[in-house]
């Protein structure tokens, strides 16, 4: 008999800032089985259920550790539903409206030799609480034997295609043409579809059979530089990605230039006349120098602290979101879209802000949108295959002197006005521009991320800092 606490703890998968994060040789059938098992058991004590509805991304490993969940949930005399490789929102969006939990094995914009499991209650995304709760618990179960066949049910995909289309008319994004850069995304099959409904004429782009780790938050030079070519050879009016398990997205305008993802998460909020917003510390000042929402409240980065705040906004405010740097769009109120309700989903969702932003742009494109909001602009980049730990020791040094930790960064001249330690290190200097340094709580990775008044500006604050920031001992 095996202890799912023990397994899980002998495992090494730990949890980051959207689920239990490990290398694909730690997810064994027997640590998925007791990562289902304790979750099971979290939300048996909580809420009342037969079924448990799973879905997975593109990944080599993900169909195996996807059967291994269902056989342990099969142990426990559960009913399973499997959707396939579907998006996270999809799958969350189904099961809230079922009233049931679900698994969605991902490892979203990691490498492929990593993956993940995020786990959902009936009404959302887990809290850090249910977090220690799964780590804790203590249910036993007999090691995995004849893992079960998938067959995939398609009601996910095409509720959640249902979800959007009929808020709007047919012919909404008509004389549009919109590429969709599909790479590995578990939502590849479906955004085409989605967008054709609506009238837009669409362009595939670079499909791929191997797993590609898109990251909205830091986007590389090269899909930069396929972005501005795909633009100009298709003409497009705009272009669509996401990452790799389509809970975050990445929009291009009309000149093939990414937009950065709180950019495009306050023109949606814009666009839809919300009230309150939770937006993590990362995310550009420029949300709150608008003065358009009635509240906007800062949390830790990660999308469990954005949705913890939903309650205190929602006592004074009845329209509620929060998005994050990376894109990810969380609703977390019902809304009025053309006189027709949509329902919350208070969880990182792709396709909501790029719909509103195209809706926002209407026939003069999306630039327009963007050039016209306050120039502050944002750049985050990452070292990967950093240490935690090493991290965690120059972030502690850096509170305790971050003036040294500046000049170490080839800052030296540099006023500090503010130091906020919310999430990471983040210095304001005293001409405003941010320099903010966090260790990824999903894999061995340091992320910066910068604020100034142009992009150069911000880009060279980031180049500066990883390239220093790997010389301190």
């Amino acid at each position: 008999m095996l202890i799912s606490s023990k397994v899980i703890k002998e495992s090494g998968i730990q949890f980051g800032t959207s689920g239990a994060r490990g290398l694909v040789e730690q997810f064994t059938a027997d640590a998925c089985a007791a990562f289902t098992h304790a979750f099971m058991q979290s939300m048996q004590v909580q809420f009342n259920f037969k079924t448990v509805a799973l879905a997975i991304d593109n990944r080599p490993s993900s169909p195996a550790m996807a059967q291994a969940c269902m056989k342990a949930l099969e142990q426990l005399g559960l009913d399973a539903v499997y959707y396939g490789v579907v998006p996270t929102p999809a799958l969350a969006y189904v099961a809230m409206q079922d009233n049931i939990p679900c698994i969605m094995i991902t490892g979203s914009h990691i490498p492929f030799d990593r993956n993940g499991l995020k786990f959902y209650r009936p009404d959302g995304e887990i809290t850090k609480a249910d977090e220690q709760a799964i780590l804790n618990a203590d249910a036993a179960f007999t090691a995995l034997s004849d893992l079960p066949e998938l067959t995939v049910n398609q009601r996910a995909a095409t509720d959640y295609i249902a979800r959007y289309t009929k808020l709007f008319d047919i012919s909404l994004l008509s004389g549009k043409r919109i590429g969709i850069y599909e790479h590995s995304s578990a939502g590849r099959d479906l955004y085409a579809p989605l967008f054709t409904s609506l009238g837009a004429e669409v362009i595939s782009l670079e499909r791929s059979n191997e797993f590609v780790p898109i990251d909205t938050e830091a986007v590389a030079d090269a899909d930069k530089l396929k972005a501005l070519n795909w633009s100009k050879q298709y003409q497009l009016d705009a272009i669509f990605s996401t990452d790799g398990d389509g809970d975050r997205p990445l929009v291009a305008d009309e000149n093939g230039e990414w937009l950065r993802g709180d950019i495009l998460g306050l023109l949606c909020s814009r666009a839809m006349n919300i009230e309150a917003l939770a937006i993590p510390v990362s995310c550009n000042t420029v949300v709150e120098s608008l003065d358009v929402f009635k509240h906007v409240e800062r949390t830790k980065i990660g999308s469990p602290y954005v949705i913890a705040e939903f309650a205190s906004l929602a006592k004074t405010c009845s329209s509620i979101a929060g998005f994050e740097a990376n894109g990810g769009y969380l609703l977390g109120s019902d809304v009025q879209i053309n006189g027709k309700t949509l329902k919350a989903l208070p969880t990182r969702d792709a396709v909501l802000p790029a719909l509103m932003l195209l809706v926002a742009a209407g026939k003069n494109g999306i630039s327009p949108l963007v050039n016209a909001l306050p120039q502050r602009v944002t750049d985050s980049d990452r070292i990967q295959n950093f240490a935690t730990e090493k991290s965690l020791q120059i972030l502690a040094d850096g509170q305790a002197t971050p003036e040294l930790l500046l000049a170490k960064l080839g800052f030296d001249s540099a006023v500090i006005k503010n130091v906020d330690v919310t999430d990471g290190l983040r210095l304001t200097l005293d001409n405003d521009d941010v320099i903010h340094l966090r260790p990824s709580g999903n894999a061995p990775e340091l992320r910066c991320y910068a604020e100034a008044e142009v992009t150069s500006q911000a880009k060279q604050i980031v180049e500066q800092v990883l390239s220093n920031i790997q010389t301190i001992q």
